[in-house]
């Protein structure tokens, strides 16, 4: 039987500065630019999961358990906060959509199927999405 991959979409408002504590201001202020100011994004979150499809309901995931498990380990998270000083797991890592990615990625595969997390995306700007795959992907 094959694989059936969903993405499901989900959209939250945080403000950030892109800032690494082991430099300086003027090092972060050249490296990170106009972002090292405080502002913020209307993020959109794209969670991608897989499996084989249910014989009985033709589903490849349980959406409702899905959208539970974004909602709390991740929208009540960051959603209207401070990504670079209110969330205590982001604390002390440069907020980019890179480390975001990664940080929803590694907060929902515990809570999820083994193995069903595919992908998560983070869009940040219309010109900015951000793909992580997991440690394994190459």
């Amino acid at each position: 039987m094959s694989t059936i991959e969903l993405t499901r979409q989900y959209h939250f408002s945080a403000g950030h500065r892109l800032e690494n504590p082991a430099f300086s201001p003027e090092d972060n202020a050249r490296i990170y630019g106009q972002c090292y100011r405080q502002h913020g994004h209307n993020y959109l979150v794209e969670v991608t999961v897989g499996g084989q499809p249910d014989p009985v309901t033709g589903m490849a995931a349980d959406l409702g358990a899905l959208d539970a498990a974004v909602k709390r380990l991740v929208l009540d998270r960051v959603d209207h906060y401070d990504l670079s000083s209110s969330v205590d797991a982001l604390r002390g890592i440069p907020t980019t959509g890179e480390n975001l990615a990664r940080a929803f990625w590694q907060w929902l595969e515990p809570a999820l199927a083994a193995g069903s997390l595919r992908r998560v995306a983070v869009v940040e700007t219309d010109n900015n999405t951000f793909e992580y795959r997991g440690s394994a992907a190459r």
